[in-house]
């Protein structure tokens, strides 16, 4: 019988699998009990229940692949219900009709005479040698047909923006976790390890998923192989001043003269400083130093219980502005050089905009230059993390976190929001490490930037929910006098200052066309430059790598597509434009000194310093 049309029976499987691996001792039994427990999620794709269902429900599938869909829908809280959802008619037949094509063609493929091996399936997921059997290739064939036609589908529903994001995004985990390669039922290659190892990779899986429960996270690499000061953040200096908030560090000069005016580097506080210092090649930090600059870099704080009160002012006025104040002393400067990254990028501009309103009438900007590095200052279009933001879910973590109802304020905790932005990326970033570790039983290998990436900060509930309203939701950062902060209201055209402004043409945080709006908002002269890849590998690019390429067009008064088009592509790092750019308002060179701080400002401790190793 072929099988591309043979009913799966468990009994059936088992012997097919001990012909395969003859050292197994898995009996029919056991197969059955794992197909059913891979085939209940995996079967929710509708047509790609696995072999058993694959000649009784084709047929079904072809007419009407998508039946369930709309229940997916119901069953979440944030979408609407099935009865507020309304597909073109018109378009579903179309895309149907190209569905019941490509699944006749699916089916022909496989149902050839002598079919020993399947052809490949484009998908990295299903790139293993075990994969090329028809019996496993063809469910993982028809589970890429359906998820990719579901996600088609979810582009039809005929919805507001957000909702239809919403919905695409509930599909796309749902498509994610459905994988035929997340089963050890379904998988061949984490069967054949099994078989391999004697069992022994099962139990490693069972160890490592216990672990990871502990955690309350998935592990993506190797956390013992690292150590912050030790083999990541390296860079030398020292702590020359600290807060409830913040320590600030200042970098030891590797150049014999120096520019006069210092640059201060304020990170994001959602993540930890050192992903600008992961290791001396990629760290923009040294880079900046090697550059003849006198660095320094916020290191914010892992707040835990004893800082759940903290607010966004604090976080600006103990953050950035403090940071400003004491970066201006120990330099003898009256202006310095600032540079904010994501979130840190839209603090230290609520900064400028406060000092602009508090005093410094008559007197110079504190920053001869701001650069701005994939930064929200618009949050009209923020991304795929819209579809998280909405007045029901503010409500709620006001609610919970932020001092609402008379509850005590709590913490965004940070491992809710590394499991969020892993989220985003599931295949990349979620399931991959749960097929390799847990059914494969392999250990995750060490790798610096994702053991940055695990290594979250805890965010203050009064604080984050204030952000999430009054940015996020209710976008009001940039519309002058609308909002307060430090007890002024809050105006960026105020901010004269002339400002570089980076994007990252594939960023799914902060897209590159939102990092574009800020620069009307700004009172200064602008700059624009566009990098290639995400929200952290465009920013990481040294110029030794010789990696990837920016685009520059210096005619920023048009719309962002506009600008694109008009824009000269250059090879290699943005780090090399940036860098010509600041040392046109960095000041005339000077000796370097070898001490750090001053008399006001003793050094505390060598860099990285304590803030950063806290846990969160």
């Amino acid at each position: 019988m072929n099988r591309a049309s043979a009913n799966f029976d468990p009994a059936s499987f088992a012997a097919s699998f001990a012909q395969q691996f003859p050292s197994a001792s898995l009996s029919a039994q056991d197969m059955s009990q794992w197909f059913k427990a891979a085939q209940q999620l995996f079967g929710a794709l509708p047509g790609s229940a696995g072999p058993s269902s694959f000649a009784a429900n084709g047929a079904a599938a072809a007419a009407n692949p998508f039946a369930g869909l709309f229940e997916l829908f119901g069953k979440s809280g944030a979408m609407p219900q099935p009865t507020s959802l309304h597909v073109d008619p018109a378009r579903l037949n179309e895309l149907q009709s190209e569905y019941a094509r490509e699944f006749a063609e699916l089916v022909a493929s496989f149902n050839q005479p002598g079919l020993d091996t399947a052809p490949a399936l484009g998908d990295r997921r299903f790139a293993g040698e075990g994969w090329r059997n028809p019996f496993y290739a063809l469910p993982a064939a028809l589970y890429l047909l359906n998820g990719r036609f579901l996600m088609r589908m979810a582009e039809l529903v005929d919805a507001d923006a957000k909702t239809r994001e919403r919905i695409r995004f509930a599909v796309e985990q749902w498509v994610a976790a459905s994988s035929p390669a997340n089963f050890i039922a379904t998988n061949p290659d984490a069967q054949q390890r099994l078989v391999q190892t004697h069992g022994d990779s099962l139990l490693a899986g069972m160890q490592h998923l216990l672990v990871d429960m502990g955690k309350g996270k998935v592990s993506q690499t190797d956390e013992a192989a690292f150590e912050v000061g030790r083999n990541v953040a390296t860079t030398e200096g020292a702590v020359v001043f600290e807060n409830d908030l913040i320590q600030l560090i200042q970098y030891k000069a590797l150049t014999p003269t120096v520019h006069q005016r210092p640059l201060l580097i304020v990170p994001p506080c959602i993540n930890k400083f050192y992903i600008l210092d992961l290791q001396p090649e990629n760290s923009l930090v040294r880079y900046a130093v090697e550059q003849g600059h006198t660095v320094f870099v916020v290191s914010w704080r892992n707040p835990d219980a004893s800082l759940a009160h903290k607010t966004w002012d604090d976080y600006v006025g103990e953050g950035p502005i403090a940071a400003i104040d004491v970066v201006r002393d120990i330099s003898g400067q009256s202006q310095i050089n600032a540079l904010g990254f994501c979130v840190g990028g839209t603090l230290l501009a609520a900064a400028l905009a406060v000092l602009a309103a508090k005093g410094q009438t008559g007197r110079k900007s504190p920053v001869a230059s701001v650069t701005l590095l994939t930064t929200l200052l618009d949050f009209s279009d923020t991304g795929v993390l819209d579809v998280f933001v909405d007045e029901p879910h503010v409500q709620f973590r006001e609610q919970t976190i932020g001092g609402g109802l008379g509850q005590p304020p709590g913490l965004m905790r940070g491992v809710e929001l590394a499991n969020t932005f892993s989220f985003l990326r599931p295949n990349d970033l979620v399931w991959n490490y749960v097929v390799d570790s847990y059914l494969k039983g392999n250990a995750p290998q060490p790798f610096d930037l994702l053991y940055w990436n695990g290594d979250g900060t805890n965010l203050p509930g009064p604080m984050f929910c204030w952000y999430l309203r009054h940015l996020y939701l209710q976008n009001e950062l940039k519309q002058p006098g609308v909002i307060q902060t430090c007890g002024v209201p809050v105006d960026l055209g105020a901010i004269e200052a002339p400002a570089y402004v980076f994007g990252s043409r594939e960023d799914h945080i902060v897209p590159w066309t939102s990092a574009f709006r800020s620069l009307p908002l700004l009172g200064g002269e602008r700059r624009f430059v566009l990098g290639a890849s995400g929200h952290i590998a465009g920013v990481v690019n040294p110029p030794v790598k010789k990696k990837r390429s920016y685009w520059r067009n210096d005619d920023v008064g048009v719309e962002a597509s506009d600008w694109l088009a008009g824009a000269t592509e250059h090879p290699g790092s943005w780090w090399t434009d940036w860098s010509d750019w600041l040392a046109g308002y960095a000041g005339k060179r000077v000796k370097a000194q070898n001490a750090y701080g001053n008399v006001a400002y003793a050094p505390i401790e060598p860099a990285p310093g304590r803030y950063v190793k806290a846990k969160a």
